[in-house]
């Protein structure tokens, strides 16, 4: 539903009928206190097991780092094009996901996605911290398709959090934020000795 995919897409991807899609978009909304699908596209709340909950960046950051952090591109076979970036090019191969794979390129990932739509990449502009940074490219203009939103969560804890916005020419950008887990009061007490 963040992502804008409609009840039918929802069902076919969880393998679930389009009743069932229906019952828990209702009981999401319910829950959330939202009256309207579209809503949800905007919500900011943040779950409260998130390091966003747990360490919330401290006021006034946001747009003090932004940079380009990540570019997405379709490819028409993930496999084909996985060996090219990384045995041809020589990228590093980061990780896959199913139909996607990312790669290093000198610190900026590269976000392979397999799909017949060989569309225009995406921009993803490195930020320190997602909905600050939001907060002030709304304030200058920009215009939000979705409020930020947790992607990834990696086996390490950090955690991808994106929003998503409309450049001059109604072409999608992205801001991106990575968010550590908070060190354990061990961990803390163990660098404090060093």
């Amino acid at each position: 539903m963040r992502h804008g995919l409609t009840n039918r897409v929802i069902a076919q991807r969880q393998g679930v009928t389009l009743d069932a899609v229906k019952f828990h978009v209702s009981n999401v909304l319910s829950k959330l206190g939202l009256r309207r699908r579209s809503d949800l596209r905007q919500w900011t709340g943040v779950r409260v097991d998130s390091n966003l909950a747990i360490n919330p960046p401290t006021q006034g950051v946001g747009m003090e780092r932004f940079e380009l952090g990540q570019v997405a591109r379709h490819v028409k076979d993930i496999d084909a094009a996985t060996v090219f970036f990384r045995d041809v090019v020589g990228l590093q191969h980061l990780y896959t996901f199913g139909k996607l794979a990312f790669f290093d390129c000198a610190g900026v990932r590269l976000f392979l996605s397999e799909s017949d739509d060989t569309a225009a990449s995406l921009l993803y502009f490195r930020v320190a911290a997602v909905h600050a940074a939001q907060v002030e490219l709304e304030k200058r203009g920009a215009h939000f398709i979705s409020a930020p939103h947790l992607i990834h969560r990696h086996a390490d804890g950090t955690e991808e959090w994106m929003a998503f916005f409309n450049d001059n020419e109604q072409r999608p950008l992205a801001i991106m934020a990575q968010v550590s887990p908070q060190p354990t009061s061990a961990t803390a007490e163990e660098t404090s000795n060093v």
